[in-house]
């Protein structure tokens, strides 16, 4: 088979089940994230694997920002769409798309996108990265493009680094509607179940859980039901074995009229090792909003700043809302523009829809 291959894409179907959704039949985000990463793992698996050289399976580094457009419940089928975009020496991009489909009444929805990045380990040695097969691109200009996104998010993974060892401070007795009021706390060990042929964690079942530990901080922050709006980059800094415990910590950073952010992490400690130290395996900022029972939007209480500390990420959580409202607007023009609609105003203006209570204003 020749070394330079085209691009790879799959796709894969599921019937969203009781035990996918919450109380209300909203399917978990975490259920989806986990849909998302296993189309990503395949299709980087397979086309890393075209070439000779070690056998190889491709690890999750990296999830850039995630969009839940629309809710997906119980009974929807969600086909999933997985596509390499692009391919650097030692990684390449996937973009996912999933579309739920109501096979009732046939009706269709674009409900999330992502972007993945993944590097392919040898099975001889999951510590050693291989090369991955160059892909083929449609135009210069589309190969360019990857390349900016790549060092774009390299130069990211940089600056996230520095700061991935800072201590999360406890929950302590706190006031209402503060950051160590709402922050809370998952111990989790990882099980062969939750692991890789390879005996390391799926990313999947990590952000499973990360989602969940950022629910919980959105829930007790507004005592009512709440869903993912989106999540920033989530960056995996070391592979997490089987055998550790985790503890996937959430906290709540920043909140607007509508939207949450809660910053999680992921600490591991491997009792299998000689070496039992904790290490920071993955960070990530999750945006979630309030509902009402008609999955209306709800005012979100203001987060009650205390200390620097907190100040300081309020503040940038503030700008990574201002940019990415900012985005949005301006996707959302574009598409107008495009299709010669007419300007509109409101929710439909910053590009979300407004009978699915998603709005984070």
């Amino acid at each position: 088979m020749s070394a330079l291959q085209s691009r790879k894409a799959i796709q894969l179907c599921r019937l969203m089940r009781p035990d996918d959704a919450n109380v209300l039949g909203n399917t978990h985000g975490g259920t989806i994230l986990t849909m998302i990463e296993e189309a990503g793992t395949i299709v980087s698996t397979c086309h890393c694997n075209t070439q000779g050289g070690d056998r190889c399976v491709a690890a999750l580094a990296r999830v850039e920002k995630t969009e839940f457009l629309y809710p997906m419940f119980i009974g929807d089928v969600a086909h999933v769409s997985a596509e390499i975009t692009y391919a650097s020496k030692h990684s390449l991009e996937v973009h996912v798309s999933i579309t739920s489909e109501n096979i009732l009444s046939g009706v269709k929805k674009l409900t999330n996108t992502a972007a993945l990045w993944y590097v392919p380990l040898s099975l001889p040695n999951v510590d050693k990265t291989v090369e991955v097969p160059p892909i083929k691109y449609d135009s210069p200009k589309q190969e360019e493009e990857g390349r900016k996104r790549y060092e774009a998010q390299k130069m990211d993974r940089q600056q996230t680094k520095e700061g991935i060892e800072a201590a999360t401070p406890p929950a302590l007795e706190a006031e209402e509607h503060t950051a160590a009021f709402s922050q809370s706390s998952l111990i989790h060990l990882v099980g062969p179940s939750d692991c890789t042929l390879h005996d390391f964690a799926h990313g999947g079942v990590t952000m499973k859980l990360m989602d969940e530990v950022a629910g919980i901080v959105a829930a007790r922050h507004c005592n009512t039901n709440i869903v993912t709006a989106c999540v920033d980059a989530i960056n995996f800094h070391r592979k997490v074995k089987k055998g550790s415990v985790v503890t996937v910590t959430g906290r709540m950073i920043f909140t607007s009229d509508k939207s949450m952010q809660i910053e999680v992490f992921v600490d591991a400690v491997s009792f299998m090792e000689a070496n039992h130290g904790k290490y920071r395996a993955a960070t990530a900022v999750f945006t979630y909003t309030s509902l009402d029972q008609h999955h209306k939007p709800l005012p979100v209480p203001p987060l009650k700043v205390q200390g620097e500390v907190e100040e300081k990420k309020f503040k940038d959580g503030e700008a990574r809302y201002l940019q990415n409202k900012a985005k949005r607007m301006a996707a959302k023009q574009q598409k107008q523009h495009e299709e010669g609609a007419p300007q509109s105003n409101g929710l439909h203006q910053a590009g979300w829809p407004t009978h699915v209570g998603v709005s984070r204003d």
